[in-house]
């Protein structure tokens, strides 16, 4: 049985710092290309970030370039997503996914090629 766990979320104030998890089990992320997503109330899920394991890349949305960091650690199956000088705007429900379809991933890809979506984990950005 495949499950992808998130954690890691809380509330901080503006400017501050948070790093999300994202273990997986029953496959392995180096197959994937892997993707962290977020909704926020009353709008899409949209995504945020990506990794790709077939030339170890990433990619990330304008509105948080410069800003957050995906990383893989192997060994424990696991994708972070660090987040510095977090704007009451990044609040929402984060989420990450696999996608079944590529192993380089760069953002264009449509939400249904990712599946195994984990509970998620809430971010909270406010003072």
């Amino acid at each position: 049985q495949v499950q992808f766990v998130e954690s890691g979320g809380g509330l901080v104030q503006p400017g501050g710092s948070l790093r999300l998890s994202c273990a997986a089990s029953g496959l392995f992320l180096d197959d994937y290309g892997v993707g962290w997503f977020r909704q926020a109330p009353g709008k899409e899920r949209e995504g945020v970030s990506w990794f790709s394991p077939s030339d170890g890349s990433s990619h990330y949305a304008d509105s948080v370039k410069g800003r957050f960091t995906i990383s893989r650690d192997n060994a424990k199956n696991t994708v972070y997503l660090q987040m510095n000088s977090l704007k009451p705007e990044d609040t929402a429900v984060y989420y990450c996914a696999a996608n079944l379809m590529r192993r380089r991933v760069t953002g264009g890809e449509p939400l249904h090629e990712y599946a195994y979506w984990g509970q998620g984990t809430q971010v909270t950005v406010s003072s």
